[in-house]
């Protein structure tokens, strides 16, 4: 059984949004902070995860676990982001609170 996601995943670290209606909450793990990708970009998510899958679709989010078995299986370090604004973006959680955690590693990947 496939559930339609509002987002493909491509190699060992790159997940892809596609989905317009959805904004995508990635949780890497707990130790590090959640971000939100809107069809603007990415921004920190400071708010309380939705329980389930019924409450995240009423606010228009899809949560993204990276570290489940149907995503990449394990906690990554680096992570690459294509966001719907066109430009993919380089998350690296070895660099949590600098201006290095999150930034624009290709302008347009299109």
């Amino acid at each position: 059984m496939s559930l339609e996601t509002a987002y493909i995943k491509s190699g060992r670290n790159t997940i892809i949004h596609k989905e317009k209606k959805l904004d995508l909450v990635i949780v890497n793990g707990e130790a590090h902070p959640k971000i939100k990708v809107t069809a603007n970009g990415l921004v920190p998510f400071k708010e309380e995860l939705p329980r389930n899958r019924r409450e995240a679709k009423e606010r228009y989010l899809e949560v993204v676990h990276v570290s489940s078995i149907d995503v990449f299986g394990e906690v990554k370090r680096l992570l690459f982001i294509q966001a719907l604004d066109g430009r993919e973006y380089k998350v690296d959680y070895s660099k949590v609170g600098t201006k290095l955690f999150v930034r624009i590693h290709q302008e347009s990947y299109l």
